[in-house]
Formats: C-alpha cells, structure tokens, sequence
C-alpha cells in the first residue's frame, strides 16, 4: 500500500529533525541499501545463497578442508561484486557523515560501496570483499579481480598456505565486535537501513539502543524490524532506499 505523498513527506521532515539534532547517529545497513546497485541479497532468489549453499561452500572448515571447492564460491561472488558502483543511498550516508550529522555506518555488506561513495567510518562486521588475507601468518593484499579466470587458489607468498577472502565465513567470529558495542552504546539515533536486523549479532543493535533511551529510523521497502526483532521504530521511511535516502538527506540539510 503506497503512503499518502503529504504523510510521507512530513515523516521525512521528522526524521530529519530527530537527526538533525542527534548527538551521535549511526546507521546499520544491510543487503538492501546495495540492491539498487545492481547486487542481489544472497538470501533472495537469485542471490549467491540459491547457487551455493552456505553449508556447503561458506564455513570456515569447507575452506580448511577444500579451499578449491570454497573459491567456487569466493569466485562467483568477486566476480558478481567487481563491476559494482554505489547508488544514490551510499552517497547520502557520505553526505550525513562529512554534514557531520552521521557517526559512523556499521554495515552487513561485504561490496565495500560504502568506501567508494566517500564514507570515512565504516565498521565492516563481515569483512570485505577486496582483500585476502591468511589464516596462518596474517599476510594480507588486495584482491586482483584480473586473474579470477585463472581458476586457482592464491597461495600465500610467505608461507604458502591458501588466501581466502577477507569475509567473515560461517565458523569465524564477525569483525570488529568491540567497535560495534562502542558506536552502539553511545548512538542515540540509528537508522536501520536495507536490513530487517534478523541476524545476530547486527540483530542486537536496535533493542540495545531502544533500551538506552534512543531512537530508530527505518529505511526499508517495507516495514520489516518490528516483526524481526520486536522493536517499533520510531519513524519507518519505506520506498526505494536509493531515493528514500537522499529525501532524508534534503529534508535534514533544510534544516541545518
């Protein structure tokens, strides 16, 4: 059901005032901010999860077993990934953080499009796609998408051992724990965007800032947080996040 343009509106003009005067903003975001770029969330139909199963492909004891059977996967998705520019949402965010208006993002994503639109401070909970890294010595460099069809997996020139992507995989703790509860327990506005928050530990970070007297924005096509995780926002902008975003964005510089 489309909102009334006059109700949506004046959501918006709210929002942006509850932003506007935010004392530390953070933004969590998910697959659906990356959507309108062109990258489909793997759980979708469509998406990375109905060609590979995580359970087969995407643990940590798949890729220690049988790196060759794992950069399958890690192939698939450079390869999905590497032509992919940020929407008009990633460059809203930039534009929040250099207003001085956002904290930080802390993000689901893996695509890096947050960086390429300009955002300083992005806390990746599941890693990046654009480095490998080893498990056995710490080696990392940057991911040479021009030698994916050479169907091998890089060894690490120090000690030989597989490179495997810089993503989070099922089996491995998720990145950046301690800087996630830090943002956390000092946001008094977050906005949820591109994601319904149904994965822990991303999943925690809407009750925990509701609790602590805070408030939520949710950018979302369709209400999906309150179902998810029990927690009524605040204010719900729903739409397509690549002009919902930059609305808020226009509304919130009006009133600065």
């Amino acid at each position: 059901m489309h909102q009334p343009i006059e109700n949506t509106k004046k959501k918006a003009t709210n929002a942006a005032a509850l932003l506007a005067s935010a004392r530390q903003a953070v933004a969590l975001t998910g697959a659906g901010i990356s959507v309108p770029s062109g990258i489909p969330d793997f759980r979708s139909a469509g998406g990375l999860w109905s060609h590979f199963r995580p359970d087969e492909y995407a643990t940590l004891e798949v890729f220690l077993q049988n790196p060759v059977k794992a950069w399958q996967l890690f192939r698939a998705m450079a390869e999905m990934l590497a032509d992919k520019k940020p929407n008009p949402a990633h460059y809203a965010l930039a534009a929040l953080e250099e207003h001085g208006r956002l904290t930080a993002i802390i993000t689901q994503n893996i695509d890096g499009l947050h960086q390429a639109a300009g955002s300083k401070y992005v806390v990746e909970m599941h890693g990046g796609s654009n480095m490998l890294h080893c498990l056995r010595c710490g080696y990392e460099e940057a991911l040479d998408t021009a030698r994916l069809g050479e169907n091998i997996v890089p060894a690490c020139p120090e000690c030989s051992f597989a490179l495997k992507p810089k993503v989070v995989l099922f089996g491995e703790n998720v990145a950046e724990l301690e800087s996630v509860h830090g943002l956390a327990s000092g946001c008094d506005v977050l906005l949820v965007i591109g994601t319904s928050a149904q994965v822990y530990p991303a999943a925690a970070l809407p009750g925990l800032v509701s609790r602590q007297g805070g408030s939520i924005i949710e950018m979302n096509r369709e209400p999906s947080l309150a179902a998810a995780t029990g927690i009524q926002p605040d204010f719900f902008l729903g739409g397509d996040i690549a002009e919902s975003l930059p609305r808020l964005l226009k509304e919130m510089e009006q009133q600065l």
